[in-house]
């Protein structure tokens, strides 16, 4: 009896030692896919949210480089209308609403829009911004420099005259009310701190408004030295906190992302509970000499642990975490998909995936899930659009992973963020670049892409409209007032054009009509009626009555005319028609200074 006993717990020990090697390799396993998407996860989402940074700086040079294409500097030292153009633009601007810059190529102030609070010309934060513009690059960006108190960046565009920089109109705004410091706000969190930095490491907007202008901490700032494209850092506190950062760099002006967070809150509670379940499979191992019985009964309560734990996870997960079988089914969807898409807990478990996905982006899906099939380890990031609840789509970012050879999970494990606010954001972008900020009309452009495109396939009429008596109104009744009576005149024209034609503002008190597939001459001189009738109907501006006038030149373009062609000889008709009625306000389009 003793030789079978000790058979029996030699046989036991055997059992429990394997089943615990198995449990170790699968928990190990599990934690590094988990890892894995986490890390692609949290990379994809820094690189994601630099992009935008990138753009917010790229669109704020553009804003500048808008003001110069309309408008001509005389760039003499204190010259006082280039002082009040400054003025003018620093007041209408919504990003460089703190002043403006004229300076020369040496960095010395020319003029500008206001008399104090100017960072000197000596100033280290200059230097990026300079170098940018001797390199060649369209815009400079400076670094962050305080003034009385006051954090500010430069931005700098430079002015060309014959063909080669004369000056840089630099644009200054407050870091701490620009659109990057709110975009960055709402990224807020207690675990972690999002922050954009300069090249001297100097924090230029963060979700903690308090450490606006402060140092990032050095071993960010070296780590981001040593490799300027971003990475991962590891690094401890002078508290002795473990950290994490997230860096990403290279945006314009030698700026980077960084996000960071403890140690602890970067693992997440997967980490400590996998160390947790490695314990309690040792204590098995011990445990399991007494007998085969308690070796069962232990292996089944563990068993039932770990799912609960599992459950646990994922229960208040902000992202959709789901397990997909070779053919596209839904074998396991976490609860988080009740919060996020609507669904109730299990209903999405045996329905394919490809149902959820919007009809117009299902094959890429499918081509894509096929070429994850057929790699093993593969991972994957895509984004499409998924069917809620009640019936909307919402954009979502996934990253798929291919587990089909990992034996605890055995599918394609998907991990799924909701990216619909960041899409429309990129969308918004997309918008104002191209449309017009006072009136909403497409900017010049957009008018002129569409020009192009459609002298591709077709005639095409163009007419250039000029008010006539607007100066006037503007000089008497100040800049509100001329703003309203330009909503008003592009509200009156919006009425008069067809469908299919393109209204757009492509200067102060200039508006430009296209009609294509007109061929004739009386539809653009029904158009032009139109128009002058419309304008000539009295406005009331601040209270006030006023009358303004129309000038419309009109010119009809063959197709595969040359789209800068068309505009300047609609815009010779425009003067000519303006010459003739001898207006004294009478004036040269903008658009021929590109004969």
């Amino acid at each position: 009896m003793r030789l079978r006993n000790w058979i029996a717990v030699v046989v036991g020990v055997v059992l429990l030692a394997a089943a615990g090697t198995i449990g170790f390799l699968v928990n190990r396993s599990a934690l590094k896919a988990a890892d894995d998407v986490h890390l692609a996860d949290s990379r994809a989402l820094a690189v994601n949210n630099s992009t935008l940074v990138g753009r917010l700086q790229l669109l704020s040079a553009g804003e500048i480089g808008d003001f110069l294409g309309e408008n001509s500097l005389h760039l003499g030292r204190g010259n006082a209308l280039d002082r009040e153009l400054l003025r003018t633009f620093a007041a209408k601007s919504n990003t460089f609403r703190y002043g403006a810059l004229l300076v020369d190529l040496d960095g010395n102030v020319l003029n500008s829009s206001r008399a104090t609070g100017v960072p000197a010309a000596g100033h280290t934060g200059w230097k990026p911004l300079f170098a940018m513009l001797r390199s060649g690059a369209r815009a400079g960006f400076s670094s962050i420099m305080g003034v009385d108190g006051t954090y500010l960046e430069a931005v700098g565009v430079p002015v060309v005259v014959g063909g080669a920089p004369a000056a840089v109109l630099v644009g200054l705004n407050n870091v701490a009310t620009t659109d990057l410091q709110q975009y960055t706000v709402t990224l807020s969190s207690d675990v972690h701190q999002t922050a954009v930095v300069d090249s001297t490491g100097t924090i230029a907007a963060t979700n903690r408004a308090k450490q606006l202008g402060a140092q990032i901490d050095p071993a960010i700032r070296n780590a981001l030295a040593a490799r300027p494209e971003g990475g991962f850092v590891e690094y401890t506190t002078v508290a002795g906190t473990e950290m994490v950062a997230i860096t990403v760099g290279g945006l314009p002006g030698g700026w980077s992302y960084v996000r960071a967070q403890t140690r602890k809150s970067f693992d997440g509670a997967v980490h400590a509970k996998s160390q947790t379940l490695n314990m309690t499979l040792g204590a098995m191992l011990l445990i399991g000499v007494l007998a085969m019985f308690v070796l069962g009964y232990r292996t089944q309560i563990q068993r039932r642990r770990a799912d609960e734990r599992f459950q646990a996870l994922f229960q208040h997960a902000p992202d959709l975490v789901s397990v997909l079988s070779a053919n596209g089914t839904i074998e396991y969807s976490s609860p988080s998909a009740a919060a996020v898409l609507g669904y109730g807990e299990g209903v999405l478990v045996g329905t394919s995936v490809f149902d959820l996905v919007h009809p117009q982006d299902q094959p890429y899906m499918r081509d894509q899930f096929g070429r994850l099939l057929a790699n093993r380890d593969e991972v994957l990031r895509l984004q499409c659009r998924v069917r809620s609840a009640t019936g909307d789509f919402l954009w979502f970012e996934f990253t798929a992973s291919n587990q089909m050879q990992n034996p605890s999970l055995h599918g394609i494990v998907i991990n799924a963020r909701d990216i619909s606010e960041n899409r429309a954001f990129q969308e918004r972008l997309a918008h104002e670049a191209q449309h017009d900020a006072l009136t909403g009309l497409p900017n010049r452009r957009r008018m002129q892409d569409a020009l192009g495109a459609s002298l591709r396939e077709q005639p095409v009429a163009v007419l250039f409209v000029d008010l006539d008596g607007f100066k006037p109104v503007n000089d008497a009744h100040g800049h509100e007032a001329g703003d309203d009576l330009l909503r008003q005149v592009a509200a009156r024209l919006t009425a008069c054009v067809r469908e299919q034609d393109v209204l757009a503002r492509v200067g102060g008190d200039e508006f430009v009509i296209l009609m294509p597939g007109v061929i004739g001459p009386s539809d653009s001189e029904a158009m032009t009626a139109r128009i002058r009738e419309a304008v000539s109907a009295p406005f009331v501006v601040g209270g006030t009555q006023v009358r303004i006038g129309a000038s419309v030149g009109a010119h009809l373009a063959a197709g595969s005319t040359d789209p800068d062609e068309a505009l300047r000889a609609a815009d010779h008709a425009m003067y000519a028609v303006k010459h003739s009625r001898t207006y004294p306000q009478a004036r040269a389009g903008r658009h021929r200074a590109a004969d």
